[in-house]
């Protein structure tokens, strides 16, 4: 005769293994590191773009940008700007916040932003990519550029978080 204990969570349910043992605020705390994490990462790398859409108009070539090229650089370096406000936006969020208690507030408020600050990264990387491609070789070269750079983006950024998710 074999005694059996309580029936084991993790084998009717395998993600219930996969849970934290924590409380509501730790999570929040925890969410809230990540969250700040990935915003060093893309304001980094937007900051640079962002640098160097900024120079480009202090190059002796910029006079020769056409129309087309002139529109997408003014677009660019709009949605950079627009991009670095959005990505420092939980930042201002939580030290408005900071000692209200607000916290689920804060990290729901910043997980908007950040993957608001992603989209703007992505135009980002494919448009600058579209401009400097354009003015180098020719405009279908900026444009099969820019397009193929926007695939990979939804690829890795989306279709392969999901894929892995299963």
């Amino acid at each position: 005769m074999s005694v059996q204990g309580p029936p084991d969570p993790a084998a009717e349910d395998p993600a219930s293994a996969l849970r934290r043992d924590e409380t509501d605020l730790q999570r929040l705390d925890r969410n809230w590191l990540s969250l700040l994490q990935e915003l060093r990462v893309t304001q980094t790398g937007t900051q640079i773009v962002g640098g160097f859409l900024l120079a480009l108009a202090f190059q002796p070539r910029f006079t020769e940008l056409d129309s087309y090229q002139l529109g997408a650089y003014l677009i660019l370096v709009a949605t950079a700007a627009t991009t670095t406000v959005l990505a420092l936006g939980p930042v201002s969020l939580h030290r408005v916040l900071f000692g209200k208690h607000a916290m689920k507030q804060i990290v729901r408020v910043a997980d908007v932003l950040v993957r608001a600050t992603l989209v703007g990264v992505a135009v980002i990387l494919a448009g600058t990519t579209l401009l400097v491609f354009d003015v180098v070789l020719s405009r279908t070269a900026g444009q099969v550029a820019g397009a193929s750079v926007l695939l990979v983006i939804v690829a890795v950024w989306l279709i392969l978080p999901r894929a892995a998710r299963r």
